[in-house]
């Protein structure tokens, strides 16, 4: 089994309340922008995508690379920071 990074723990364990979407894991300044660029600001706008997706990897981590060209690894890092999150929270 995989660690996971302080950013993804320091994400999973509180509410999301209203974070920029760079505090997701696998999303640093970079995609941040990208993801900005194209109205999703917030961790909880992209929450929202991947709930479309219905929680779905394979979808979310294709939509992460075609909206802001995430690489595998970082799609990982983001899907299953959702992933955990979610299971937590909702």
């Amino acid at each position: 089994m995989s660690s996971t990074s302080q950013k993804h723990r320091n994400f999973v364990s509180e509410s999301m309340v209203d974070k920029p979407v760079t505090a997701l894991a696998g999303i640093g300044d970079v995609l941040g922008q990208r993801l900005e660029d194209k109205g999703f600001d917030k961790a909880y706008v992209v929450l929202g995508k991947f709930l479309l997706c219905k929680k779905d990897e394979e979808s979310f981590h294709y939509w992460l690379n075609i909206t802001c060209g995430a690489n595998a690894d970082k799609q990982k890092d983001c899907s299953s920071c959702l992933m955990e999150w979610s299971d937590t929270f909702l």
